[in-house]
């Protein structure tokens, strides 16, 4: 997905490569990136919060909610983001302000979608966990309240790992039941597998507007790119390569076949005419090209009509 958008926006020297980090490392490996020629990371779990910790300066999300999933280098310097929020508010692409909203889950990600939507003037945001008092603690943390049973919403956001693991029993580990999948407008499920997760399939059925968890990372890494690079990101180019990198995962021929390339990263630093290559950060001067999300129609319904009530769509 970065590759593509690095090839798009004319970048030709810029890569970007998985580093696999333990615990115990990743804060002395992060403070030696910068040095190393890269302009920046991408962070996962386990180390979102210890990004947050050792950077020198954080943007609003990130010490709002918390962690920081984005690492920016710059003179010597840390900061730490948070694209999470504000990539789900991408993913959405309409106002929240004044609509109600159901979060099951209370870890990293959920953490970011509440303050997500309350920061976008959502009207009323309720946590679900299965260990009520991790929904307690977000609440007090962040805003919202918490639940213990499932509630109707304009929107249902599942932030859990269920559907992740092909063997869930989706609707025995929810609250949520697939005959009240019409009590909500739209569903976000932030998980995403080689093919769409039973939450989501049943969703469509029941005629919901649904975003995947791929959509979500296009657009939390698009605004991690356009921090590194100071360039609008190709989003649509990010879209198609991030699908086709997953429709090949999910694809055993095209699996087969990819076992018999070069991988990329190489196990070894990446070597042109003999030479190590260095990370640059050099900036080249092609422009990228406007880019256009998608058409599609609302999530929710007209902001000149009154919310529909469950159950009567």
């Amino acid at each position: 997905m970065h590759e593509a958008a690095f090839a798009e926006l004319g970048l030709a020297d810029w890569r970007y490569q998985r580093l696999p980090a333990p615990p115990e490392l990743f804060a002395e490996t992060t403070r030696a990136l910068g040095a190393a020629g890269f302009a920046g990371a991408n962070v996962t779990i386990p180390h979102k919060e210890t990004a947050l910790a050792l950077a020198d300066e954080a943007g609003e999300e990130a010490a709002a909610i918390g962690a920081a999933n984005t690492l920016t280098f710059v003179e010597g310097r840390i900061r730490a983001d948070n694209t999470d929020a504000p990539g789900i508010l991408a993913a959405i692409g309409e106002p929240v302000e004044g609509r109600t909203a159901l979060v099951l889950g209370a870890g990293g990600s959920a953490r970011a979608v509440v303050w997500a939507l309350l920061h976008a003037g959502a009207r009323d945001v309720m946590v679900w966990n299965r260990t009520p008092a991790r929904a307690e603690a977000l609440c007090a943390d962040l805003g919202g309240r918490s639940v213990t049973e499932s509630e109707p919403a304009d929107l249902l956001v599942n932030c859990t790992s269920v559907g992740l693991d092909a063997s869930d029993e989706t609707f025995k580990d929810l609250p949520v039941a697939a005959d009240g999948l019409g009590d909500y407008c739209a569903l976000i499920d932030l998980v995403y597998t080689e093919s769409a997760t039973t939450l989501t399939r049943v969703a469509m059925q029941r005629g919901l507007k649904t975003i995947d968890g791929l959509e979500v990372l296009v657009r939390q890494g698009a605004l991690s790119l356009e921090r590194w690079t100071g360039r609008p990101a190709p989003i649509d180019v990010m879209r198609r390569a991030a699908r086709r990198t997953h429709r090949c995962r999910a694809s055993p021929r095209r699996r087969l076949r990819r076992r018999n390339r070069s991988p990329w990263p190489p196990s070894s630093p990446s070597t042109s005419r003999g030479r190590p290559r260095r990370r640059s950060r050099r900036h080249c001067a092609s422009r990228s090209r406007p880019t256009r999300s998608p058409s599609r129609s609302s999530l929710f319904p007209s902001p000149n009509r009154p919310i529909l009530s469950p159950g009567s769509r």
